[in-house]
């Protein structure tokens, strides 16, 4: 591919930046999962099952959410690999979809850090409730240099890669294609997302939302974005507000699981949806 060889007015690619036709294709948000399902009396049903007093329940490997008889809800199981630049908040970022406080401080994760969430959600079409376990592997830039097995071990049977930016590093957005070619080769069947970190510190922010949205048509992938700070708190102060905190992430919740579920579908073979060929839709979190 010339194009993806020359200087990119974007990006400032100037080296080898070589990417096949991208896996990964915009999609119409809603298309596949009911949006605001979590908000009705049958999604609070579900999402009970991942609080614990009004708290996020953090869940071990081999735990699941509580459930009644009557709810019988279809597993789905996905590993979920973070990469970006030191500092760009990957762990702020699992944090806060994982309803755990986020770090006021970066520090770099040592060697590998693996958080297991679920979320409930409805599928248009068929009506049917699906509860997706998203298993994030997060890996600090000082191990995958120092350790050679640590790339391997967040790539093996992933299904997914994040790749980080953070809207008050320039740098890290313009690094993205080289970081794309760098984890995922262009013969590998993966879903690649980009997520835009600290997009509540406006004042500070180097990557206007036309430059997010020409990305996107140029590289076909899609971009999600998420204010890395902590929501509502509980009454008494203790803790954060478990309820009020999905709401707040659960637009970006629902975006990588329609993503993961269109992208299984289709290399099943089952889902052939037509190309979606309107605006790039950048989920604001």
């Amino acid at each position: 591919n010339g194009a993806s060889r020359q200087v990119n007015f974007l990006t400032g690619c100037k080296t080898d930046c070589t990417m096949s036709a991208p896996v990964t294709s915009l999609v119409a948000p809603g298309a596949l999962i009911s949006p605001d399902w979590h908000k009705t009396p049958e999604g609070r049903e579900y999402l009970a099952g991942i609080l614990r007093r009004n708290r996020r329940r953090i869940f071990g490997l081999l735990e699941r959410p509580s459930l009644s008889p009557q709810q019988d809800p279809e597993m789905v199981s996905y590993k979920i690999y973070l990469t970006g630049k030191s500092g760009v908040g990957k762990t702020a970022t699992v944090a806060k979809l994982a309803g755990i406080e986020v770090p006021p401080t970066h520090q770099e994760t040592p060697g590998i850090q693996t958080t297991v969430l679920y979320w409930p959600a409805k599928l248009v079409q068929r009506e049917k409730v699906i509860m997706f376990k998203l298993h994030f592997w997060d890996a600090g830039e000082q191990a995958l240099k120092k350790f050679d097995h640590i790339l391997p071990a967040c790539k093996d049977k992933v299904d997914a890669v994040l790749f980080l930016f953070s809207f008050t590093d320039r740098s890290s957005f313009d690094d993205l294609p080289h970081l794309m070619s760098r984890v995922v080769e262009s013969s590998e069947s993966i879903l690649r997302l980009v997520v835009g970190t600290k997009y509540d510190q406006t004042l500070h922010n180097e990557v206007p939302t036309r430059d997010i949205r020409e990305f996107e048509h140029r590289w076909k992938v899609p971009v999600l974005m998420i204010r890395n700070v902590d929501g509502p708190r509980t009454p008494d102060g203790k803790a954060l507000d478990g309820r009020a905190g999905i709401m707040e992430v659960a637009q970006f919740l629902n975006s990588i699981c329609e993503h993961l579920w269109r992208h299984d579908q289709i290399a099943a073979g089952i889902y052939r949806p037509p190309d979606y060929t309107g605006e790039p839709k950048i989920s604001f979190i």
